[in-house]
């Protein structure tokens, strides 16, 4: 059975004090049935993963990691670096690292193997700009995605993965996704992941939303069939809002 997931993605924001009140917030919020997974920054993984010791149902992820496994790379950290402070998810691919750091289908391959050999949980994300979207070749596209970094991986190695998809042209510019949008790409993807793998294979995959997820958008969008939850930007950023998603689904 897949699990429902509201992962927050804080990217370059918030001050150490304002991170740890809503670490805070989140977690002493239950909610039945939902796994929380929060994408901190770099210099509050340790804290933060204090905060939830002990919550089964909330976890911490980094919002990256290096494709080697050490070395002379200033500025980068490492997955043993991760694993070794207690971390279990990483987010790979997203949008703005593919924009601003060019990584490609080939790079975010190296990572996820790197990542699931340190027994590290990827995110991976995918996506299509707005060019791509009006072209038509929206589904084709992020279907490739998939197949250039994924589809070399064992079945029992994908089943580990999570699947953000991630209309480029609908994050942090409040255009969103209609839910039969949305539904469309996710039931694409798992197809596509059905068509290689098998049908339990795609059907225990969780795939998630993630443009411009809001609470008043979020049961909509989490309510339908292949939807299974939102990589959410800007409203994770404020704890009511981000409670808000997470008892939508």
């Amino acid at each position: 059975m897949r699990k429902n997931i509201a992962a927050g993605n804080w990217k370059m924001n918030l001050s150490f004090d304002e991170g740890k009140a809503l670490a805070e917030g989140v977690q002493s919020t239950f909610v039945d049935n939902v796994l929380t997974i929060l994408g901190v920054p770099y210099p509050y993984l340790v804290s933060a993963n204090k905060i939830c010791e002990g919550n089964d149902s909330v976890a911490i992820a980094a919002q990256n990691m290096h494709h080697m496994e050490k070395g002379a790379y200033t500025g980068e950290v490492s997955p043993s670096m991760l694993t070794s402070i207690g971390i279990h998810y990483v987010i790979l691919g997203h949008s703005e690292r593919r924009e601003y750091q060019k990584e490609d289908n080939q790079l975010l391959k190296q990572k996820v193997d790197l990542a699931l050999a340190h027994h590290l949980t990827p995110i991976f994300c995918c996506g299509e700009s707005l060019d791509i979207r009006k072209s038509g070749n929206h589904i084709s596209h992020v279907s490739n995605q998939l197949s250039e970094s994924l589809f070399h991986l064992a079945a029992a190695d994908f089943a580990k993965l999570i699947i953000a998809y991630e209309p480029i042209w609908a994050i942090g510019t409040g255009e969103t996704a209609s839910p039969a949008q949305a539904q469309e790409m996710h039931a694409a993807l798992r197809a596509h992941i059905a068509g290689h793998y098998d049908d339990q294979i795609a059907q225990g995959c969780s795939i998630l939303y993630g443009g411009s997820v809001k609470p008043a958008n979020a049961k909509e969008l989490f309510g339908q069939t292949d939807v299974d939850g939102g990589l959410v930007g800007g409203a994770s950023l404020k704890t009511d809002d981000f409670n808000q998603i997470r008892k939508s689904f």
